[in-house]
């Protein structure tokens, strides 16, 4: 097959405000690139993989900067649809501080990718993959992205291609009664599904405290394997042969978007050599990493891995 993963999502830029300023009084904002499904594309790729990212951008510096980024660590760009007109997605961060919560605001209305349709796409060369990865991030933006996410679902399910769903609800785009109604089709069919377990309530109506909520979404769902993250209480796998309960160390936060992709990419990497536990494990390390530096996109050699904890600095 030609990638190990393909997948499909918004590009977007980020314009985050220093620590302790707020949007409405910030003088200066960093600018870097953004997309959940280009970010586990993107890591994956550092990690040695295969990937390809879909997308609809309208042509301009902005676009360049986000497809500059991630192509830059590997990532096959060849899906990225151009359009003459339209505008790129922004996003603002306000990283927040205790006991006030990091806060986001979007702008991204009016761009091509929220209209896009199964035509734009070349679905031959998209399924010649592993694996596709899919969110309900780009299922939430409109009715459109939502139809364009179940048709790459079914159409991948038709071929016999897995189905990996990161359900990542976000609570600004759509209600957890769209979210299941758009959602569960895909869940159902998923060879490993991703869903926090507050998520798991939200969207699902899934009950359960710990590791008892992710076996009770299995169940429900009927997927393989269900990956459960809980803050730092831990995170919780539970497949057809094992269930087992991860810990979380806490680590110094720079720059928290991006490291639910970095765990969701450490992950799959691992799923896809057959082993789950050793896969959460390294999304566990990378997604601390991803929390030590600006950016969506997490930067990281394999080699880095090991050297995860130390505090001297390597000559």
């Amino acid at each position: 097959m030609t990638y190990d993963l393909s997948t499909i999502g918004e590009g977007q830029i980020r314009l985050t405000c220093e620590r302790g300023d707020r949007l409405i009084t910030a003088r200066t904002l960093r600018m870097t690139a953004a997309g959940s499904e280009a970010n586990v594309a993107g890591l994956l790729s550092e990690l040695g993989r295969s990937t390809t990212w879909a997308s609809k951008l309208p042509k301009g510096e902005l676009a360049d900067r986000i497809a500059l980024e991630y192509s830059a660590v590997g990532v096959d760009m060849s899906h990225v649809v151009l359009t003459d007109e339209g505008r790129v997605a922004l996003y603002f961060l306000e990283p927040g501080e205790f006991p006030l919560p990091g806060k986001v605001t979007y702008d991204r209305q009016h761009t091509p990718f929220r209209s896009i349709t199964p035509a734009d796409f070349d679905w031959d060369s998209l399924l010649d993959t592993r694996v596709v990865f899919l969110t309900g991030i780009t299922a939430a933006l409109t009715p459109e992205t939502a139809g364009v996410v179940r048709y790459f679902a079914d159409a991948a399910r038709e071929r016999g291609v897995d189905i990996a769903l990161d359900v990542n609800f976000r609570s600004l785009l759509w209600s957890g009664e769209q979210a299941r109604e758009v959602l569960e089709p895909i869940a159902r069919v998923s060879s490993i599904l991703f869903c926090s377990r507050t998520d798991a309530g939200i969207v699902f109506g899934i009950d359960g405290e710990g590791i008892q909520a992710c076996h009770n979404l299995r169940e429900a769902m009927g997927a393989p394997i269900v990956v459960s993250t809980d803050g730092r209480a831990g995170t919780y796998l539970s497949s057809e042969s094992d269930e087992k309960v991860f810990d979380i160390k806490p680590v110094t936060v720079i720059d928290r978007p991006g490291a639910g992709d970095s765990f969701v990419a450490g992950t799959l990497h691992g799923w896809l050599d057959g082993d789950v536990v050793a896969g959460i494990e390294m999304g566990t390390r990378v997604a601390q990493l991803a929390l030590t530096h600006h950016g969506d996109l997490t930067h990281v050699r394999p080699g880095e891995l090991a050297l995860l904890g130390g505090s001297d600095i390597v000559r």
